[in-house]
């Protein structure tokens, strides 16, 4: 009964949020609500979920003020002399104009949006390959590919939807892959490299590079080594596990926003103009805690997990996590990151256990790939949209040239946490 119950819940959740019947705060409160009353669970559920919204809040907590501090960053202005400093790297050699692509897209995404990073990197660069009759394709590729890896960082939504459905520390889960991830990195400049080096000409046009030279009132210029020491003091802090991620960046968005906007009411306005996007990922991360608060409370994912251990063949059992590695890029393709990592993952996760794996195990190789390298090729994100609209190319278009290179990335990545041992096989 509990596992039926259990499936249904999943089911009905894959249902709602992919068809756009309910969001997804509302349907990962209500089904679990719903299945636990029929199950006869009365008053427990609220002690379920509870104790599943605690487990999430040091996750949620770090999230907000990750957001706030990158965001605090961006409006004063700090990564705009990067933007100059990689155009005037670029030239007019398509081969360092891809890169320094490439590197701008990996150092916007820092913030966690596709969307910002979309917005920043394509105009910036997409002037060159015009001039130089550059295709705008490869462009999309490019970006895509950086943003995509780069959302593997812990702060990235992938990861931290991954750790609140584990219920694990976001640092637990990443830290084993900073070498996995730094090599998908370097492989994707490399891509670039190749990427530009093939559309090199004999008669290259000389361009004109137009830096903007204008200074909005938000721009802090003279505290942009101050800044920029914070976010790798920041970062450095967070990979070493010296303290715990929510803390790092309350105290990092403290120092920040009143370095830079020392005054009260800039302040406010600050906070004001990021809030939307970080409570928007909020409330989805406390409402998956009901969600998971409730599945385990009651029992109904070890249910599933049994269950699924029966009709799961022995060879697949044992090598669940390579198995979710390598079909990780391609599922961006047909779940979004809410149905999957609260609806699929906890149950991949329990059934790799039954079987004597590590579920966490199982929640780093979803995130090699899984709206992480697949995000920017997945009609099912917005942003993806936005940045064909921006490249002024043909979704299918991109996603037969993008996607190819986005499932080489995240293999590589898998390879070499299977190396390192971040992956069992």
């Amino acid at each position: 009964m509990l596992s039926l119950l259990g499936f249904l819940t999943i089911v009905i959740l894959l249902v709602l949020v992919m068809s756009k019947k309910a969001s997804p705060v509302v349907a990962l409160i209500m089904v679990p609500i719903v299945m636990g009353l029929i199950g006869g669970f009365g008053f427990e559920l609220v002690d379920f979920m509870t104790d599943g919204i605690k487990t999430i809040a040091p996750t949620g907590v770090m999230f907000i003020f990750a957001i706030l501090f990158f965001g605090v960053l961006t409006d004063a202005g700090t990564f705009k002399p990067i933007i100059d400093k990689l155009l005037g790297f670029a030239g007019n050699d398509p081969a360092r104009i891809s890169v320094a692509a490439a590197v701008l897209a990996m150092v916007v995404h820092l913030d966690g949006s596709g969307a910002v990073t979309f917005l920043v990197t394509i105009p910036a660069f997409l002037p060159l390959y015009d001039a130089l009759n550059m295709k705008r394709a490869n462009l999309a590729c490019i970006v895509a590919l950086s943003a995509g890896t780069m959302n593997i960082l812990p702060w990235g939504g992938p990861t931290i939807r991954a750790a609140s459905a584990l219920e694990v520390e976001v640092t637990e889960l990443f830290n084993p892959l900073l070498i996995p991830v730094l090599v998908g990195l370097i492989v994707v400049l490399l891509i670039a490299f190749y990427l530009g080096k093939s559309e090199r000409k004999s008669d290259m046009a000389e361009v004109e590079i137009d830096k903007e030279n204008t200074f909005s009132e938000l721009e802090r210029p003279k505290l942009f080594w101050f800044n920029i020491i914070l976010i790798l003091l920041a970062v450095g802090v967070l990979v070493s596990g010296l303290a715990p991620p929510h803390v790092i960046f309350m105290v990092a968005f403290c120092i920040a926003i009143s370095v830079n906007y020392p005054k009260v009411k800039e302040q406010s306005k600050r906070i004001d103009a990021h809030a939307k996007a970080a409570i928007l990922m909020a409330s989805i991360l406390f409402a998956a805690g009901c969600f998971t608060g409730i599945l385990k409370g009651s029992g109904m994912i070890s249910a599933m997990a049994d269950s699924a251990v029966a009709y799961t063949p022995n060879w697949i059992g044992n090598h669940l996590a390579v198995i979710t590695g390598v079909l990780a890029m391609p599922a961006s393709l047909l779940f979004d990151p809410d149905s999957f990592y609260f609806g699929i993952l906890p149950l991949l996760s329990s059934t790799a256990v039954e079987f004597g794996g590590s579920g966490i195990e199982v929640g780093r190789a979803a995130i090699m790939g899984q709206m992480t390298t697949g995000f920017p090729v997945s009609p099912l994100t917005g942003a993806t949209f936005l940045l064909i609209g921006l490249t002024g190319v043909d979704l299918a278009d991109h996603q037969r040239k993008t996607i190819p290179y986005a499932f080489l990335v995240s293999m590589i990545i898998l390879i070499v946490a299977l190396l390192v041992g971040a992956i069992s096989f």
